[in-house]
């Protein structure tokens, strides 16, 4: 059994997959012993985003604060504290703060999911 304390530190993250600055605090995955998982809580800074990506798993958001977006091709939603996201596999998809709102999700996905941006 893992059990993850309150107040995992996260690394700052630019550029790859982010356009703007997002902290990820990793919480599980395969190092961290699970054969199944990958779970990081992400926070944005205002008007941080994710660049439009795929994953060929299903992925698990969780909004745990802030006001943030997600998006396809086609249509954007707007997403607050408590709500739950399911993403497709293979839905061209991104993800990220308002422009006047720090904002926090958890995701979760398969340990061996590979994205694509």
């Amino acid at each position: 059994m893992l059990i993850v304390k309150r107040g995992v530190k996260g690394e700052d993250r630019t550029g790859g997959l982010f356009i703007g600055t997002a902290n990820v605090a990793t919480l599980v995955n395969e190092e961290l012993g699970s054969k199944e998982f990958l779970a990081a809580i992400v926070t944005f800074t205002p008007g941080s985003k994710t660049k439009s990506h795929t994953h060929n798993h299903e992925q698990i958001l969780f909004i745990l604060r802030g006001r943030g977006y997600v998006g396809t091709v086609d249509q954007t939603w707007e997403v607050s504290e408590g709500d739950f996201v399911l993403i497709p596999a293979g839905l061209v998809h991104w993800h990220g703060a308002a422009s006047d709102s720090e904002f926090s999700h958890l995701a979760i996905l398969n340990c061996k999911t590979e994205t694509k941006y």
